[in-house]
């Protein structure tokens, strides 16, 4: 579908389309315009993945919490934090 309004659009003899307009560049148009928006869709779902944490990541944020709350002293959190790296 795409070639076949490519091809009524694009270069021929006269370099004009069917209604006497530069139709290839209106066919070049629409093949950038699509790939822009492929570009776009492609962008937005690798953009709205949630990125994935290391297990030394997710430790270092439950240590952090476990001190937020009280639960472990500095002295624990800092040992703690030391020995993940």
């Amino acid at each position: 579908m795409l070639t076949e309004f490519l091809v009524q659009w694009g270069p021929n003899p006269g370099w004009h389309g069917p209604h006497g307009g530069p139709g290839w560049l209106i066919g070049l148009f629409f093949l950038v315009l699509v790939a822009a928006l492929i570009a776009t869709v492609v962008w937005l779902a690798v953009r709205g993945r949630p990125r994935k944490r290391s297990a030394v990541e997710r430790a270092k944020e439950i240590l952090a919490e476990r001190f937020a709350k009280g639960e472990i002293g500095a002295d624990e959190y800092r040992e703690r934090l030391t020995g993940l790296g």
